[in-house]
């Protein structure tokens, strides 16, 4: 049987797409999580979480950490974690804090799937020097 070649070309995406699939290594999950802490309008601190795992996995590696305090012009910023049952522990060092607009930030940390990793359920929160308030995080 001879096949006309606009019909041997239509066929050719839905041939391949029927082909089984490679076996692939376990995907990654990537997960932003935020808080923003305090009363009144604005994030009084914030925080932004960027961590990852594997489909399945138990643990999560934080990539990076960010803080944000709005309506100050300087700040310095520490980010804290407690893993379930643990005390809590310093994970990223005070840090000043820059100027942008109407708020200041700071951040730790790198994009990609680099960072220390916790299990599920840890806790992590920022804080500012001389500010009671934090803005905290738990990883799913």
């Amino acid at each position: 049987m001879i096949i006309p070649a606009a019909l041997a070309v239509a066929l050719l995406p839905v041939a391949a797409a029927a082909a089984p699939a490679a076996p692939t290594a376990r995907a990654y999950v990537d997960t932003r999580v935020r808080d923003c802490a305090g009363s009144g309008s604005g994030c009084r601190p914030g925080v932004v979480v960027h961590h990852w795992h594997r489909s399945g996995a138990q643990a999560r590696g934080v990539g990076w950490v960010y803080a944000s305090r709005q309506g100050v012009r300087s700040g310095t910023a520490r980010w804290l974690v407690k893993a379930p049952g643990a005390a809590w522990k310093i994970g990223g060092g005070w840090k000043r804090a820059t100027r942008t607009g109407s708020f200041v930030e700071a951040s730790w940390g790198r994009d990609g799937h680099t960072g220390p990793k916790y299990p599920r359920g840890t806790k992590l929160c920022v804080e500012f020097r001389g500010l009671s308030t934090k803005a905290c995080v738990t990883l799913k």
